[in-house]
């Protein structure tokens, strides 16, 4: 048994999606209300995809995040990341980054590009603080509610994070 007076049993680590956390990512999402909201059956689907990328952040044993993403030939998309409320500011948004991107990277992706809500400004900073830059805006892009899109693209390198 873990002690939970140990640091280590509460670093946060990244692995990949498994058809079990389904159901615990749409309940994280519904304390992320700028995350793009799924159903459980679109990530199983999701993950069956060719050149999808699902990672899981656990902390102490649970989900404190996660993110999705694809290739699509030499790019990628992040199509969603969230975080947990009480696991946000402790850099498990940013474990969860640089993972995906290092898949990219391996697999030869020259550039990854996402889309956030124009009203999400913690999100776009985090996104600058990892390299992305603002590329456009996308008018009534998001719904529920209508809202424009950011779009924000990285360029990978071979060896560059």
């Amino acid at each position: 048994m873990e002690n939970d007076s140990d640091p280590k049993s509460f670093a946060a680590h990244v692995r990949r999606f498994r058809p079990e956390d389904a159901d615990d990512l749409v309940a994280l999402v519904k304390s992320a209300p700028q995350a793009a909201t799924w159903s459980a059956e679109s990530y199983l689907d999701f993950a069956k995809e060719s050149g999808s990328v699902g990672l899981i952040v656990e902390v102490g044993g649970e989900i404190g995040g996660f993110l999705i993403g694809r290739q699509i030939t030499a790019d990628a998309e992040i199509l969603n990341l969230a975080v947990a409320p009480r696991h946000r500011r402790k850099g498990e948004g940013a474990k969860l980054l640089k993972a995906a991107l290092a898949e990219f990277r391996l697999r030869g992706v020259k550039s990854v590009y996402l889309e956030v809500r124009e009203s999400n400004t913690d999100a776009i900073l985090f996104y600058e603080r990892h390299g992305f830059v603002i590329t456009g805006h996308r008018k009534g892009y998001y719904h529920q509610p209508e809202e424009p899109a950011i779009t924000m693209e990285k360029k990978l390198t071979a060896s560059m994070g």
